[in-house]
C-alpha cells in the first residue's frame, strides 16, 4: 500500500500523507464531498477533482497490485521465477507491461513452437539465428526424423521458424518498444468499403483519410470506429508517411525486430531465412498484436474524452440556473395528441392537468387560451415552461399570445429542454410518484419542475438518458456511469438538498445516503409531518451515525429551531459556532448575515485541535451567506418572434439561443427552430480557444449569427465571433469534417443528433 501512496503522491503532485489521509478516508467509508468539504484538515485542504483522481487512480493501482501478485504466484508456479524476471515485473508500471512480462509464460493452446521443441528442434532454431555463415538446409538435414513428424529439411527449418517467430513475438522490451513506436508513427488510414459510398454518405469525410494516431481527437476516433461498425469503412494503422518499405524491402519495424535478436542481411547463407522469419514475426503475430493494442489505446483515449465532454455537460446541465420556488405551468408541446398541460405550486406539488389542442388538426386556438388564462388565474402562476420538442415554437407562440391579452396574470415563458423527460414519465419512480396522471402528463410535470430547480427533477432520470454526450451509446457502460453518478453526487452535495422537499432520489445522491434510507427519510417526513433539525434525522430508520456524519452537512431544514441547520456548517462543528456567538455576544439570529461583524474576528482565534483555519474559514462564509446556492442567477432567452423554421434563417441574421450541449469541436445551440445550430470552436470566439467549455456551456444564453443554412439537410452553422466578416475561415474545413460525427452526438432530447454541416472537403493526407 506504500508503494501506491507513493505513486499517487507523485502523480498527483501533493505529499504523500495527504494521499495516505485521504486513502484512509475512503476506505473507512468517507464519500468523496464529504471528504473534500469537512476534512480539509486531515488531508491538507486536498480538493475534490483531485480527490476524484485520486480514487480513479487508487482503483486501477490496486488492480494492478492483484494483478502483479498473480502473474509472480503464476511463474513461480512453473519454477521460472528468475531473480532479474522478479525484479522487472515488481517494476511494472503500467497493465500492459505486466502482460507483456506475462506473455511468455502465459498458458495457451497447443502451438506450432511448442511441437517443434517437443520434436527437438529448438537446438536448430538456436543454431539457424547464431550462426547466420551456415546454410539452412544443411544445418536442418540432421533433424529429419520421420518418426518425430518432421519428415524433410522444409519441415525441420519451418519448425525452427515457428519457434524464432514464437521468441520473437514474446519478447517484452520488444513488443513493448513496438507498441509505443507504432502509437508515435503510426497513422489510422480509413476507406470506403466498395459500394457502400451511397449508404454512408454521412461518413464521407472519412472514405480517403489518414492521420497520426496522436493527433485524432476523441470524436473523430469514435466516428472512425463508428464508420466501421457500420461495415462503411475500412480501417488500417500504418507507417508515417515516407517510412513504408519499399516493395520487397523489411519497414522500419521488421528491422527493429531484426536488431533486437542480431539479425543483418549481409549476404550470408542463413541471411535469408532470418529476415524471411523476421517478416513473417512481424505481419502474422506483431503486427496484429500491436495493432490490436493500438485499437485499444486509441479507444481509451476516445472513450475518455467522451466521458469528459459528457460529465462536464451534465455538471453545467445540473447546476443551471433555478427559477425557483415559484408556481409554474407547464406544457409539453404536440400537434395531434394535444399539448398537455401541468400547473405545479411553488414545492412542486401538482395542482391541475388538461390537454389543449391549438394546433393541426383540431387547431382550438381560443380554446386553448382560455384554457390556460383558467389554470393561470386559479393558482398563481408566475412561469410558463414549453418543453422544447415537436410544436414547441407554435406553442410559444400561444404562449406569447396569452402573456400579451392578460397582462395582469404577469407571466414569463421560457423553453425548457426536455431532455430525459419521456424517460423519466415511463419509469417506476414516476408512477410511484404520479401515479394518478398518465404517461403524458407525467412529461409536462417534469418539464414544469425542471424550471423551478433542474437539478432536482434531472436526478430522477438516469444521467446517461439526459443525451448531453457525444457516441455515448458506443462508450463503456462501467465507465460512462460511475464518471456520470460521481458528478450528480458532487452536484447534489455542492448544492445542498432541502430534506422537508426534496425526492427520494435526490436524498439518494446525498453523501452516505442509500437509495432505502432515502426512501425511509421521505416515508418519515410522511408520516410525521416535516423535520424540525438534523438531530431529528437520527430517528429515520437505517440512519446510523456514519450516515449521519456523511450526510448531515449536505442536509438542509429551512426555518427548523435551528437556523444552522438551514446551513452547510456541519453539526460536529457547532461548537465552533458557539464560541464565535460568545466572542461577539450576539444570538445566532443576530449574527447570521451580519457581514461587518463576522468580518470584524480573526478566524486563528477560533481554531482548535480538531477544526484548522480552512474549516473555520468556511464555517465564516456560511455564516455570512447560510445556504448559498452556488448556481447562477436565473435567466431567460427570448426566440425572434418570426423565426420558427430553418425556412425563416438567412445568413447574417443574428439571434438569441440557448446552448443546448458542448461537444470537444463546437456548442450546439437552439435558436427556436426546431433543429439545434452548430458554433464550431472555430467560431465560438474572435481569439483562439482550445476547449469550448472555455467559453460556454449548456444552459447558457448566447447571441450568435447565422453563417450558413442547409434546408435540404437540416444543417445550421453559427457563429459567436464579435465581427460581421469572417463567415469563411482557414478553419472551415475542418469545421465542417467534424460537423459530419454530428450524426451521432446526443442532443438534450435523448435522440441521435442530426448532422447540422456536411464537409465541403475531406481532410487532407498526412
Amino acid at each position: 500500500m506504500a508503494a501506491i501512496n507513493t505513486s499517487l503522491a507523485a502523480e498527483l503532485g501533493v505529499a504523500e500523507w495527504q494521499v495516505k489521509a485521504a486513502v484512509d478516508l475512503l476506505d473507512g467509508g468517507a464519500t468523496v464531498p464529504f471528504i473534500a468539504r469537512y476534512r480539509k484538515e486531515v488531508t491538507g485542504t486536498l480538493d475534490d477533482t483531485q480527490l476524484r483522481n485520486l480514487e480513479e487512480r487508487l482503483a486501477y493501482l490496486r488492480d494492478l497490485e492483484a494483478r502483479r501478485a498473480a502473474v509472480l504466484e503464476a511463474i513461480d508456479a512453473q519454477g521460472k521465477l528468475e531473480p532479474g524476471l522478479k525484479a522487472r515485473i515488481l517494476a511494472a508500471e503500467t497493465k500492459a507491461r505486466l502482460e507483456d512480462l506475462y506473455l511468455p509464460f502465459k498458458l495457451k493452446r497447443r502451438t506450432k513452437a511448442q511441437a517443434a521443441r517437443e520434436a527437438g528442434l529448438e537446438p536448430l532454431a538456436e543454431a539457424l539465428l547464431t550462426r547466420p555463415d551456415q546454410g539452412p538446409e544443411a544445418a536442418a538435414r540432421a533433424y529429419v526424423d520421420a518418426v518425430k513428424g518432421i519428415a524433410d529439411v522444409e519441415a525441420a527449418l519451418e519448425g525452427a521458424r515457428a519457434i524464432l517467430i514464437e521468441r520473437f513475438s514474446e519478447d517484452p522490451e520488444l513488443v513493448g518498444g513496438l507498441r509505443e513506436t507504432g502509437w508515435q508513427r503510426g497513422r489510422m488510414v480509413a476507406t470506403v468499403k466498395p459500394g457502400k459510398a451511397a449508404a454512408g454518405e454521412k461518413f464521407s469525410d472519412y472514405f480517403d483519410f489518414a492521420e497520426p494516431l496522436t493527433k485524432l481527437p476523441s470524436h473523430r476516433i469514435l466516428a472512425l470506429f463508428r464508420g466501421e461498425k457500420e461495415e462503411v469503412l475500412d480501417l488500417a494503422i500504418a507507417d508515417a508517411v515516407g517510412e513504408e518499405p519499399a516493395k520487397g524491402r523489411p519497414g522500419s519495424q521488421e528491422l527493429r525486430i531484426a536488431k533486437t535478436f542480431g539479425i543483418r542481411d549481409q549476404g550470408r547463407p542463413g541471411d535469408a531465412f532470418l529476415m524471411e522469419t523476421v517478416r513473417r514475426a512481424w505481419r502474422t503475430r506483431l503486427k496484429p498484436a500491436t495493432d490490436t493494442d493500438l485499437r485499444a489505446r486509441l479507444w481509451a483515449v476516445a472513450e475518455a474524452g467522451a466521458v469528459t465532454v459528457f460529465a462536464g455537460n451534465l455538471r453545467d446541465l445540473l447546476l443551471a440556473a433555478p427559477a425557483g420556488a415559484r408556481p409554474t405551468l407547464g406544457l409539453d408541446p404536440g400537434f395531434r395528441t394535444g399539448v398537455k398541460v401541468a400547473v405545479v405550486d411553488a414545492t412542486g406539488k401538482v395542482v391541475a392537468t388538461d390537454t389543449i389542442y391549438p394546433h393541426e388538426p383540431r387547431r382550438d386556438w381560443n380554446g386553448a387560451l382560455i384554457a390556460l388564462a383558467k389554470h393561470c388565474r386559479a393558482h398563481g402562476v408566475e412561469l410558463v415552461a414549453i418543453g422544447n420538442g415537436t410544436a414547441s415554437r407554435e406553442t410559444d407562440r400561444l404562449a406569447a399570445e396569452l402573456i400579451a391579452k392578460q397582462p395582469e396574470l404577469k407571466l414569463t415563458k421560457v423553453m425548457v429542454s426536455e431532455a430525459g423527460a419521456s424517460v423519466y414519465s415511463a419509469s417506476a419512480y414516476a408512477s410511484a410518484e404520479l401515479p394518478d396522471l398518465d404517461v403524458s402528463i407525467r412529461g409536462a410535470v417534469s418539464i414544469a419542475r425542471r424550471l423551478q430547480d433542474p437539478l432536482a427533477e434531472l436526478v430522477k432520470i438516469e444521467p446517461k438518458a439526459i443525451g448531453v454526450g457525444q457516441y455515448q451509446h458506443d462508450l463503456a457502460e462501467g465507465k460512462l456511469a460511475r464518471s456520470l453518478d460521481a458528478v450528480v453526487e458532487d452536484c447534489v452535495n455542492g448544492v445542498g438538498v432541502d430534506v422537508n422537499i426534496a425526492s427520494a432520489p435526490l436524498l439518494a445522491r446525498v453523501s452516505g445516503l442509500t437509495p432505502r434510507v432515502a426512501s425511509n427519510i421521505v416515508g418519515h417526513r410522511d408520516a410525521n409531518g416535516p423535520f424540525r433539525s438534523r438531530a431529528a434525522l437520527k430517528k429515520v430508520t437505517g440512519l446510523g451515525p456514519k450516515a449521519y456524519e456523511l450526510a448531515a452537512g449536505f442536509l438542509r431544514i429551512r426555518g427548523g429551531s435551528d437556523p444552522l441547520d438551514a446551513s452547510g456548517v456541519h453539526p460536529e462543528a457547532y461548537p465552533v459556532v458557539r464560541r464565535i456567538l460568545a466572542a461577539t455576544g450576539q444570538p445566532i439570529q443576530a449574527l447570521i448575515g451580519n457581514t461587518g461583524a463576522l468580518r470584524s474576528l480573526d478566524p486563528k482565534k477560533f481554531t482548535d485541535a480538531t477544526f484548522g483555519l480552512p474549516t473555520v474559514t468556511d464555517i465564516f462564509s456560511e455564516l455570512e451567506k447560510p445556504g448559498r446556492d452556488p448556481r447562477p442567477a436565473f435567466k431567460t432567452a427570448t426566440f425572434q418572434e418570426g423565426v420558427e423554421k430553418i425556412t425563416d434563417l438567412k445568413p447574417g441574421m443574428r439571434l438569441e439561443g440557448v446552448v443546448t450541449n458542448v461537444a470537444a469541436f463546437g456548442a450546439f445551440v437552439d435558436i427556436g427552430v426546431h433543429q439545434d445550430g452548430l458554433v464550431h470552436i472555430s467560431m465560438l470566439a474572435d481569439r483562439f480557444v482550445k476547449d469550448p467549455r472555455e467559453v460556454v456551456k449548456p444552459g447558457d444564453v448566447v447571441r450568435v449569427r447565422v453563417v450558413e443554412v442547409d434546408v435540404g439537410r437540416k444543417r445550421i452553422a453559427l457563429s459567436m465571433k464579435a465581427g460581421e466578416g469572417g463567415e469563411r475561415t482557414v478553419s472551415d474545413v475542418d469545421t465542417r469534417m467534424n460537423l459530419s460525427v454530428l450524426a451521432h452526438v446526443s442532443k438534450p432530447n435523448g435522440s441521435l443528433a442530426d448532422a447540422l454541416q456536411r464537409a465541403a472537403a475531406a481532410k487532407r493526407k498526412r
